[in-house]
């Protein structure tokens, strides 16, 4: 069981060491009493996440994250395809530091494998709520990468 990093048309973002990242993410899963199985994710272009959106989930548009989820009994599985594109226009946007939009688009997506839903504006709230504790819960122990 392992979680894996890649890109597709990107360069590799210069997160913190991937050891570190995915300590913090099977922390994270296991606060909700889940495991990790086997979790990819791949950095790509707005380009490419149009792409997959298009072609499966029928959307046409941009978006940060595209989450295929394969877990099963507990075990959290699936594909995160992260469009570093966007995590930037976001942070621009909302006026966020780069990389700690990435960290939370990552662990956003984490938290849709835990069952966590952003749907509804409750669902929005809470969801955000669990984001911002796993954000703190990785600057603690790293406070020079936020």
């Amino acid at each position: 069981m392992a979680i894996t990093y890649q890109t597709i048309d990107v360069k590799f973002p210069k997160i913190m060491k991937r050891g570190e990242i995915t300590r913090w993410i099977r922390q994270m899963v296991a606060k909700y009493q889940q495991r990790v199985g086997d979790i990819a994710y791949i950095f790509c272009s707005d380009e490419e996440i149009l792409r997959i959106n298009k072609q499966y989930l029928e959307h046409h548009y941009y978006t940060d994250i595209i989450t295929f989820d394969y877990s099963e009994r507990g075990i959290i599985s699936g594909d995160l395809f992260i469009s570093l594109d966007t995590v930037k226009s976001n942070s621009e946007k909302y006026e966020t530091d780069y990389f700690e939009e990435l960290y939370r688009v990552m662990i956003h997506g984490i938290l849709h494998l835990c069952g966590f839903e952003d749907k509804m504006p409750e669902d929005k709230k809470g969801m955000r709520e669990e984001e911002e504790e796993a954000l703190a819960a990785l600057f603690i122990n790293h406070p020079s990468e936020k």
